[in-house]
């Protein structure tokens, strides 16, 4: 009873230290947010107008919506790199269905994309949480497989603006209460997984095995089934950001998202999700994304060269690398020197 009762605080004084450093991630990322729309609009104030932040929500909630699936992947120690290409397949084929049958209903299209998404998350989950292929290797090759099945469906076809039913388009362009309607749906996205990991079970099982696969198997979760959850989950949401796509943009072909995937990995170890698993949270990996496109935006207006800017983003990815590793030495040493404190 004793060595029962001198553990558990360990165990919660570890779990308060690592949500501690999670919070401390998300302040900096606000911190420079405000630094960054500070200095920017001291430069060049239009950058601050309703106009130019109301597109930032826009360029941003895509992305943001990604990161949040893909940080449902990252926690169990995996990668999916094909979330670009389900984003391009269902961008099209949604298009496709509202273009060439104009009377099919807008929430069964939705719905049908995220479906879509959700059979190519199975296909990576199947590959990785039950035939073992090293999520790199399995998703790298799917990205190229959905990608050639999406040309292979597009056969040079361009889906225009002109083609959707204007209903479908609003949404990329209506706004609620001075708010994007895309942004306020990444949102929502971003509540309900939110809680989902910290409330539910299922959520806090998928940290337990990015933190030691070995030791959640021996603890009884099925590791399999929540891998396979968890690309499940992320594949449909990339299917609604393929919607989300098609409204914003209105031009889709079989070329959509092309290489989107590495901004999603940027925003999500950007925004304090661990590479290598176990840690982070789905409202970091946003702020990160909100970031990245603030940036981007910055310095468009503060006519940066585009390349420039594409080294600035990798080196903010390399920095969160590196202080993700930092924070991690960290904190395992402060658990050991807890550890033996309490055994002492």
């Amino acid at each position: 009873m004793t060595a029962t009762a001198t553990r558990r605080p360990t165990r919660n004084g570890g779990r308060r230290l690592v949500d501690m450093v999670a919070r401390v991630r998300e302040l900096g990322i606000l911190a420079a947010l405000a630094a960054l729309f500070g200095v920017t609009g001291a430069v060049n104030p239009s950058f601050l107008t309703y106009g130019s932040l109301r597109d930032i929500l826009l360029n941003s909630a895509i992305v943001a919506m990604l990161a949040v699936g893909q940080t449902l992947v990252v926690i169990t120690r995996n990668v999916d790199l094909s979330v670009s290409s389900v984003v391009g397949l269902s961008a099209f084929g949604g298009a496709l269905v509202l273009a060439d049958n104009p009377g099919v209903p807008i929430p069964v299209v939705i719905a049908g994309c995220v479906v879509l998404g959700a059979a190519c998350g199975a296909i990576n989950g199947l590959l990785v949480g039950v035939a073992k292929v090293p999520a790199l290797v399995a998703t790298l090759g799917t990205l190229y497989a959905f990608r050639g099945i999406d040309y292979a469906w597009a056969g040079g076809r361009q889906v225009n603006a002109a083609d959707m039913p204007d209903g479908f388009l609003s949404l990329g362009s209506s706004s609620v209460l001075g708010m994007p309607l895309l942004a306020l749906v990444a949102l929502a996205v971003l509540l309900v997984v939110g809680w989902m990991l910290r409330n539910l079970r299922a959520g806090r099982e998928l940290y337990a095995i990015g933190s030691n696969p070995e030791a959640a198997v021996l603890a009884g979760i099925q590791v399999r089934r929540r891998i396979m959850a968890a690309f499940v989950a992320n594949g449909a949401l990339a299917g609604l950001a393929g919607v989300m796509w098609a409204a914003r943009f209105g031009t889709v072909d079989a070329t959509v998202a092309t290489g989107k995937e590495l901004d999603v990995i940027a925003a999500v170890v950007v925004g304090g999700v661990a590479i290598f698993g176990g840690s982070g949270t789905v409202y970091g990996a946003a702020l990160g994304a909100l970031l990245l496109a603030s940036i981007t935006s910055a310095l468009a207006v503060l006519r940066v060269d585009a390349l420039a800017q594409t080294a600035i983003n990798g080196a903010l990815l390399i920095a969160a690398i590196v202080l993700d590793r930092l924070l991690a030495l960290r904190v395992a040493a402060a658990l050991r020197r807890r550890r033996f404190r309490d055994d002492h």
